[in-house]
């Protein structure tokens, strides 16, 4: 049954369509001035404390205005000729944004938004789509946008894209339903469960295939040039994501908790266009003006952790901000472990090549869709967690993710083996606070820090040798 409520991409545009109206000079002014009124709902409260804290500078603004344009865009769509193709996180947005024709909207950074911003953080529509008889170990991260297009009269994309099937199944089936109760066309680009050179080839001939339907879908031919200048641009983005890697390596670390966000919130939606570009710019200043000053929210960095999925969503001061006032950076989760390659622009084949692999790397696609899922997702986070110099892993335990559950000792025994570094497993869902409390998560997080990294660190004491007595016999 359909109810009157208003949905949630309705509810998001309306707040963001005045965003995007507003200059950055204001939009900069007044964030932080509502930031620190600490007025309104504790949702909101927490969402702009975090958005706009002080650590995160500047940086907050190209990213709020660069998410407005990009939630507006898909809301005008229609009064512009063009189709808006709903897609997985997984899915490299850019080459939507090549055609002229279509705008992209990802479902998971929907329900991210939801989660933070709106009141009542977009848990009434996780409802609609349980009263449906949707199963409860759906993921949240797109069955709360999605249960707002099927709950109630809410805007509906044109076309959907899977590419989540093998990395993940879920996401996969989700989408396909809401394509088929929603009488809407549903494409899917699958990755082969083969990680050699024959699993790529066969991957680069999906993607040709998505293309030419896409094409006749949309009715407009993809031109090889506004493809180039697009992956040109994503090409500096590419360029950016590196300098701000190589900024996280710096000890006390000196990007924002919050930017970890604000990266792979770049990637899943404007990533290769102007807006996605001067975030980035804006993340890279900020962190090296902090690098020079030395500047820290803390007295001292007491832990750098990786998370070794994806993080919390429903409370920003409460997790991102107060990790910091602990001293304990936030290194990035696994949604930012997609590292990208610049694309080589020179004909419409390699960069068709290129886009393969960007959606090849994409996260979960690379770690939980490998031919191996548990040895790609522990070499991807060895490998983070020794660049990065991190003290510890910390996997959220987001309830409906079952692989990873699958797997996370195996991760567990190999950071242990191989880094000496340890894993803590949390019992928490990223996008419903319902679950567990955020003070739960706090003292399980910092009972870790305090009683296992920290005591991992000290030296080692030296165990005496008990002198043995000498027993007489009388």
């Amino acid at each position: 049954m359909i109810r009157q409520s208003r949905g949630l991409f309705d509810r998001l545009s309306l707040q963001l369509a005045v965003v995007n109206k507003l200059p950055a000079p204001v939009v900069g002014k007044v964030g932080p001035f509502l930031a620190s009124l600490k007025v309104g709902p504790p949702e909101i409260q927490s969402a702009l404390a975090g958005l706009f804290s002080p650590q995160a500078g500047e940086a907050a603004t190209p990213f709020i205005k660069m998410i407005a344009k990009w939630v507006v865009n898909a809301r005008n769509a229609a009064g512009q000729g063009k189709k808006v193709i709903l897609v997985p996180f997984n899915f490299p947005t850019e080459l939507i944004h090549a055609f002229e024709s279509a705008e992209p909207l990802t479902s998971e950074v929907l329900s991210t938004l939801a989660a933070s911003c709106l009141v009542g953080q977009g848990e009434e529509y996780w409802d609609m789509a349980m009263a449906m008889g949707m199963p409860d170990h759906l993921c949240s991260a797109n069955t709360i946008e999605l249960g707002s297009m099927l709950g109630c009269r809410d805007f509906h994309p044109q076309a959907i894209i899977s590419s989540a099937p093998g990395g993940c199944d879920v996401n996969a089936k989700m989408h396909e339903f809401v394509a088929h109760v929603l009488n809407i066309p549903h494409f899917f680009l699958q990755k082969p469960p083969d990680d050699t050179g024959r699993g790529r080839e066969r991957y680069t001939v999906y993607l040709q295939h998505l293309i030419r339907k896409l094409e006749v879908f949309l009715g407009e031919e993809l031109r090889e040039d506004k493809l180039r200048s697009v992956l040109e641009k994503a090409n500096r983005c590419t360029e950016l994501h590196y300098e701000l890697f190589d900024l996280q390596k710096a000890v006390p670390c000196p990007v924002p908790n919050i930017f970890s966000l604000f990266l792979y919130g770049t990637r899943f939606t404007m990533w290769g266009t102007d807006e996605g570009i001067k975030t980035l710019e804006a993340m890279v200043r900020v962190s090296k003006r902090r690098l020079a000053q030395k500047a820290y929210p803390a007295a001292k960095e007491v832990a750098r952790c990786v998370w070794a999925y994806t993080s919390y969503y429903w409370d920003f001061c409460g997790f991102f901000n107060w990790m910091e006032e602990q001293g304990y950076s936030h290194l990035g989760d696994g949604l930012d472990l997609y590292f990208p390659s610049p694309v080589d622009t020179s004909s419409m084949d390699s960069m068709i090549d290129g886009l393969a692999g960007a959606a090849w790397n994409m996260p979960m696609s690379r770690q939980v869709g490998a031919e191996s899922m548990s040895r790609a997702w522990t070499e991807d986070m060895v490998f983070a967690a020794k660049t990065l110099k991190a003290d510890c892993v910390i996997y959220c335990g987001h309830h409906s993710c079952k692989q990873t559950w699958s797997v996370v000792s195996i991760l567990r025994n190999e950071l242990e083996k191989r880094l000496g570094i340890p894993l803590l497993v949390l019992q928490g869902d990223s996008w419903i606070k319902r679950m567990t409390p955020i003070g739960v998560l706090q003292q399980e997080i910092d009972e870790f820090v305090k009683n296992v990294v920290l005591h991992k660190a000290l030296p080692r004491r030296s165990i005496k040798k008990r002198r043995q007595r000498k027993w007489v016999t009388v």
